[in-house]
């Protein structure tokens, strides 16, 4: 069996066992590792189906052009190959290669876009030879900001570092707060921890606007209002000052600002009945949560640990929701025992050494000879359909995207798709299938599975580095992403050696460092072993307690930051806003439980999986029956910027006001567009993240389509 991990954009990060045949080569069967310490042997849903997505006779397995005289936009599923005609890799490297040189001498290299994210997270597939090629190119820099960069920098802000508690700790616990996070949904290896906490007494809290697999299995839901959780916290926290349940000593030793802190957490505004009528939980039930939160851990019981997600920071205000969320366990000193404390991302405790794998000094080196600018992902759109990219400089005339479907994952779609079918546009995709972006593409390039290439990857829900073998060869003529930015730079006249590297090269650079918490993790050891712990610092018992003294810090003032205190603010589309008289409704735009974002989505064993949420709005009795909707029925769903028509499912998952559907592929949808064409390039507070969840809608019956019982 070989030993790879899984790369799509997933916390647990599996150590995945892979069976192959011999003769022919052929993967025939995958399983979880037994010997990780979190996979511990089983995979989740989506990856335990992962051989139907390598063997799936739709894998795009040939360089592609567009033939002359097709237009750009949606093609219909399963005849998109009609649209292109078959060229060879020479072909496809030389045509993409002039033509980006042609747009370069002509516009400068800031119009050519790279446009990728996390298709894969592992460190060569991620950002290695492709940051390389660009950063030479002088083109566009990328702020990839749009699944998660409003939360790392609010961790950051108050840690300094992107790191918490062990998942394998969670079952020391005595209460698990899930907070924004469908544990049993997309974080699944974390679950048996729970469950074993749960065992032992524990209690799980879910706080959440949408009944998740997570919260209807959970002890208590708390269903709060979208983007209300900053006024959620600060009520935690102005029970647990009023009562004297902080931990002061752990206060003075490990923070900074909590005199500022409680000054404004104590005003009248953050009281409980206040909260209540914000966030739509009862003020008896924050007493209760920050009272049994806050003495967790006391007296020899079980402390209290948090596994916050990144649901809450894609609302407009969602990086200090997620600052104040942060705060909470260094007020009640939770980190100082073992299961306590909180978990958003781990992903900074792996100190690979990123400058070594993407060169970002080859920017002195391109024809602009410094920085080049950057542009947002987050608002496409407007970078496609203005004249400066919407930041200044030439206008955008061509993009190359990998490692992501930006045509249905990207906010305020209409405009992203008007741009992206501009003639005067060149687009090159990197693709395993004809996805919605794919149908935009000027040349077409096959890419590899993780099971077809090499890496190296940490994660951002355990600690653990790992090797990923190649399991099999590519399929037909797919490529991975160091092969294909290597052999451009090749072509586009790049002569440093940089772009001869390969794999085994790559990997030992990215573990090229003197940082401590590598020591005696190389490639050798990865290959021989599959997983390596992290040498993270331990106590005098021997138990590593992130944040339980102030060394584990990496915030300015050396400890945690309390200030500036959060401040609760709405978002500009919520129920209260300005656009509340017309759009009344706020849409939860939810990932699909069974897909990963996008990925997934047009494989018939996952689509089975997701069957009854599959184009439907999820509503609350109130909403359909104030608008004469009842299950079945079709429905339009708009606003200022777009509609789509989906079939009303009324049931309990969401409360009053709110309505909530999934992220699908465009071209599987009845009117080839998903939710992104009613979210908006609006970004968040902290990070300039996507602000999918502050969406404001209305809802109303298709009286002349017959209604579809469910």
């Amino acid at each position: 069996m070989i030993h790879a991990v899984c790369s799509h954009d997933c916390p647990d990060s599996c150590g995945v066992l892979v069976t192959v045949d011999e003769l022919s080569g052929r993967a025939l069967k995958m399983q979880g590792d037994p010997s990780h310490p979190v996979t511990r042997g089983f995979l989740c849903g989506k990856v335990a189906k992962y051989l139907d997505r390598v063997y799936s006779p739709d894998r795009l397995l040939y360089p592609m052009r567009r033939k002359a005289g097709v237009p750009k936009g949606p093609l219909v599923q399963g005849r998109e190959a009609e649209a292109f005609e078959r060229i060879s890799w020479d072909e496809a490297l030389d045509e993409i290669a002039a033509r980006l040189t042609h747009i370069a001498e002509q516009f400068g290299p800031e119009s050519i876009l790279p446009y990728s994210y996390a298709g894969t997270i592992g460190q060569l597939g991620y950002g290695s030879m492709d940051r390389r090629f660009f950063h030479r190119l002088g083109a566009s820099q990328l702020a990839r900001t749009i699944c998660a960069e409003a939360g790392g920098a609010a961790l950051k802000s108050v840690y300094g570092i992107k790191l918490g508690t062990r998942p394998e700790d969670f079952v020391h616990a005595g209460l698990v707060i899930a907070w924004g996070a469908n544990i049993h949904g997309n974080n699944v290896h974390l679950w048996p921890f729970i469950e074993e906490a749960r065992r032992n007494g524990a209690r799980l809290v879910v706080i959440d606007p949408y009944k998740t697999r997570t919260a209807a299995l959970a002890d208590e839901h708390l269903a709060i209002n979208p983007g209300t959780d900053t006024a959620l916290a600060l009520g935690l926290m102005h029970v647990i000052l009023s009562m004297g349940l902080e931990d002061r000593e752990y206060i003075a030793q490990c923070t900074v600002g909590f005199d500022d802190l409680k000054v404004h957490a104590m005003k009248p505004d953050n009281s409980p009945e206040k909260v209540a009528a914000i966030t739509g939980i009862s003020a008896q039930s924050i007493v209760t949560l920050a009272r049994t939160y806050a003495t967790a851990g006391r007296n020899g019981s079980r402390p209290a640990a948090i596994r916050l997600n990144y649901g809450i920071q894609r609302s407009e205000n969602g990086g200090t929701a997620a600052r104040a969320v942060c705060m909470l366990p260094l007020l009640t000193g939770a980190w100082k025992y073992k299961g306590g404390g909180m978990q958003l991302s781990t992903s900074g405790s792996f100190p690979f050494n990123e400058n070594a794998l993407r060169m970002p000094e080859l920017m002195w080196k391109s024809p602009l000879q410094r920085e080049a600018r950057t542009v947002n992902m987050s608002q496409l759109g407007q970078a496609l359909t203005m004249d400066d990219a919407g930041v200044g400089g030439p206008p955008i005339k061509a993009i190359f995207v990998y490692n992501s479907n930006p045509a249905a994952v990207a906010p305020n779609q209409n405009d992203v798709l008007e741009g992206m079918r501009r003639d005067d546009l060149f687009v090159a995709v990197h693709e395993q299938f004809f996805t919605d972006t794919a149908d935009y593409a000027d040349v077409l390039l096959p890419a590899t599975t993780f099971l077809e290439t090499k890496d190296v990857q940490g994660a951002y829900g355990h600690l653990y580095a790992q090797v990923s073998n190649k399991a099999i060869e590519p399929l037909g003529e797919a490529r991975n992403n160091v092969h294909v930015f290597g052999e451009l730079g090749r072509r586009m006249g790049f002569t440093e050696d940089c772009f001869d590297d390969r794999e085994d090269d790559l990997i030992d650079q990215a573990l090229n460092t003197d940082h401590a918490w590598f020591a005696g993790i190389t490639r050798d050891r990865l290959e021989r072993d599959g997983h390596v712990p992290l040498q993270l610092p331990v106590n005098e018992d021997g138990i590593t307690l992130p944040f339980s003294t102030a060394e584990w810090f990496r915030t300015p003032s050396g400890r945690g930051e309390l200030s500036p205190p959060p401040v609760f603010v709405a978002p500009t589309e919520s129920r209260g806003g300005a656009d509340a008289a017309k759009f009344p409704l706020e849409l939860l735009a939810r990932k699909a439980d069974n897909y990963m974002n996008s990925t997934f989505a047009n494989l018939a064993g996952h689509q089975r999986m997701e069957l009854r949420t599959a184009g439907v709005l999820e509503m609350h009795t109130t909403d359909a029956t104030a608008r004469g909707i009842v299950g079945g029925d079709e429905v339009e769903v708009f606003n200022g910027r777009g509609k789509i028509s989906l079939r009303a499912l009324v049931n309990g998952h969401v409360g009053a006001g709110v309505v909530a559907a999934r992220l699908d592929w465009n071209k599987l949808s009845q009117n080839g567009t998903n939710v992104n064409a009613l979210t908006s390039e609006r970004l968040t507070d902290i990070g300039g993240g996507a602000t999918f969840y502050s969406t404001l809608v209305e809802v109303r019956k298709v009286p002349s389509m017959e209604a579809v019982v469910d």
